[in-house]
């Protein structure tokens, strides 16, 4: 069995071949049984999450993700979301590779994302605002510039340090990275808004939003968290990555309690728009909004491309 370390999976998944892999593996036949929630106490904090997530291919491989999220592990300077990924043969059930799982995640995260954007953001986009500072967030901000014109970046975060730090780290002679302070100009800037955040309640707001933007929303993973406001579902032509979106994204969730959203009014999934089920971007002018939990589709299809870019190397890659 493959052992790959999280600093392999980042350098063997490269964005344009994970995102063409994405779009393939989404127009196969895949199982995807429901993940699996486990709370897990932790003495005296917050209590911590087990999730199980297994998908499979028939005849090609089985996968598994196992991960934990910790809320607490920030204050012992650990990453909050951490696991692994199990690898296996669907004709024999033998294990093949054993996957770094933040790191899987977090490149399958962006590259659904950017596939999203393929789709749904206007050609010529060049400008991205970035709104989080945390793990996800420079794997975002290269994702959406290998498959959109992007050559202005600004980032937004609630800590301006970091904020500046991030991009000081990702400014180059092709793309000019700067912070902001001002969330609501920088929102009005720009073509693509990608949001990556713990938020509890709303940090952009549908006033604030032009004709043409694409909004793309990873946070707000739980029914009770929010990125955007109602006006901002309510102007946009809104997408899932898939059905799974409904019932834990509150984004989607909280307006679709109140009326603001049916569900009738979502476009389409990442599924549906790969196979052309359903169309993407109508129009120059349109606003349209993607919003993303993660799937087991994208950890098995991260997985499979990596184990297929390496398995003819004869070292474990560490």
């Amino acid at each position: 069995m493959r052992v790959y370390s999280a600093s392999a999976v980042e350098a063997a998944l490269e964005t344009p071949a994970l995102v063409e892999q994405l779009r393939d593996i989404f127009r196969s036949k895949i199982t995807v049984p429901p993940r699996q929630h486990y709370s897990v106490p932790v003495g005296e904090g917050p209590a911590a999450t087990l999730l199980l997530m297994p998908a499979w291919q028939e005849t090609r491989y089985i996968g598994v993700k196992i991960v934990s999220v910790f809320p607490g592990n920030g204050q012992q300077g650990l990453p909050s979301v951490m696991g692994a990924y199990v690898l296996m043969s669907a004709r024999t059930g033998e294990p093949l590779a054993m996957i770094d799982g933040r790191m899987l995640t977090l490149r399958r995260t962006a590259a659904a994302s950017a596939l999203a954007a393929k789709y749904l953001a206007r050609a010529d986009a060049s400008r991205l605002l970035m709104v989080g500072t945390g793990a996800l967030a420079p794997h975002l901000i290269l994702a959406h510039a290998m498959m959109r014109p992007i050559r202005e970046v600004v980032v937004w975060g609630r800590t301006p340090a970091k904020a500046e730090a991030l991009a000081r780290t990702l400014t180059s002679r092709y793309l000019k990275v700067s912070a902001t302070t001002d969330l609501a100009g920088a929102v009005s800037g720009a073509h693509i808004i990608s949001c990556a955040t713990l938020a509890q309640e709303p940090l952009i707001h549908g006033e604030w939003l032009q004709p043409g933007q694409h909004l793309d929303l990873v946070g707000a993973f739980t029914p009770e968290m929010r990125e955007v406001d109602d006006t901002a579902i309510q102007r946009s032509r809104v997408y899932v990555d898939t059905p799974m979106a409904l019932k834990e994204a509150g984004d989607i969730v909280q307006p679709l309690r109140s009326g603001v959203l049916a569900e009738q009014m979502i476009a389409g999934d990442l599924a549906e728009l790969a196979q052309g089920r359903c169309h993407g971007r109508s129009f120059h002018s349109q606003i349209t909004l993607f919003k993303s939990v993660g799937t087991a589709i994208e950890d098995l299809g991260a997985a499979t491309l990596l184990f297929e870019r390496t398995r003819d190397e004869r070292m474990t890659l560490r």
